[in-house]
């Protein structure tokens, strides 16, 4: 006598597949093993579970995608960050070099040197020596 064939919910499969549970989670939830899903999955989509899995998380996709832009209306942090992902914008990073010469250098070098001309940290690592 065969094995009854395993029940699932595909209501409840469609919804995980949304949210991105991982195929291990799935089995979990569905007390089976990836075999079993996948035969499932052929017998009830015609496809194998990664195809169906690539369809069907696409809702919860969407849906994840509406609720971060209805954030964005509230949230300037939300905004931010989608505009950052999907308009190219950055933050401003602004740098300055200040260049001495060889003139400002050696009057600052003078000018923090001690009466024998060695700066502190020649004269630290003369005592140390």
């Amino acid at each position: 006598m065969a094995r009854p064939k395993k029940e699932f919910n595909q209501k409840q499969f469609e919804a995980m597949c949304a949210i991105q549970c991982t195929e291990e989670e799935i089995c979990g939830i569905f007390d089976c093993d990836d075999v079993t899903l996948n035969r499932w999955c052929k017998d009830t989509y015609g496809k194998r579970f990664s195809e169906v899995y690539k369809q069907k998380r696409q809702g919860g996709k969407m849906s994840l995608r509406r609720k971060q832009w209805e954030m964005a209306g509230k949230n300037p942090t939300m905004a931010i960050w989608l505009g950052k992902q999907w308009l190219g914008q950055t933050d401003k990073v602004e740098q300055t070099v200040a260049v001495i010469s060889d003139e400002t250098r050696d009057e600052i070098k003078e000018f923090l040197s001690d009466d024998d001309g060695q700066t502190a940290k020649e004269s630290s690592n003369d005592s140390e020596g």
